[in-house]
């Protein structure tokens, strides 16, 4: 039986077990530790919120997400991770996992959910075309990290 539910603090070691996982199929390095998930989602000031999927009792995945804000639209819900295990993949965790999202999005009055997919995950793409998502065609995702994020907060 699948089961979607908020993450709890005891989740944590499952949860980074799962970033990791997703981190290395997206090829990407992985920085974060457990602790810090603890403290920036279960401490006095959480950065995100989690929906973890049971099935039978095990933990199949999880939906990490957070707050965000646009200047034209307004309130938004910023989908971090969507991650099942492979091993449950096929049996619509991720279609819960998804609603689970998209009712606290319809809750907080938001305009939607973003997201990113990498160009070459095609399954990903898929599920979330299915799913009603537009590909914003002509954006690009931009970060400042590193020395260049000190440079940039020294006003360089």
């Amino acid at each position: 039986m699948l089961s979607i539910r908020p993450a709890i603090a005891a989740d944590v070691p499952s949860l980074k077990e799962f970033i990791d996982r997703m981190a290395a199929f997206e090829r990407l390095p992985v920085t974060i530790t457990a602790d810090d998930l603890l403290l920036d989602g279960f401490g006095d000031r959480p950065q995100f919120a989690v929906f973890v999927a049971e099935c039978d009792g095990v933990l199949a995945g999880y939906a990490l997400y957070h707050a965000s804000y646009s200047s034209f639209q307004g309130r938004a819900i910023f989908l971090e991770d969507l991650f099942v295990s492979p091993s449950f993949r096929g049996r619509r965790v991720a279609r819960a996992l998804l609603a689970a999202v998209a009712a606290v999005a319809t809750q907080q009055a938001c305009f939607g959910i973003v997201l990113n997919v990498l160009g070459w995950n095609d399954r990903g793409l898929e599920f979330f075309t299915k799913a009603g998502a537009t590909v914003l065609e002509g954006w690009k995702t931009l970060t400042i990290t590193g020395d260049a994020l000190h440079s940039a907060s020294a006003g360089r």
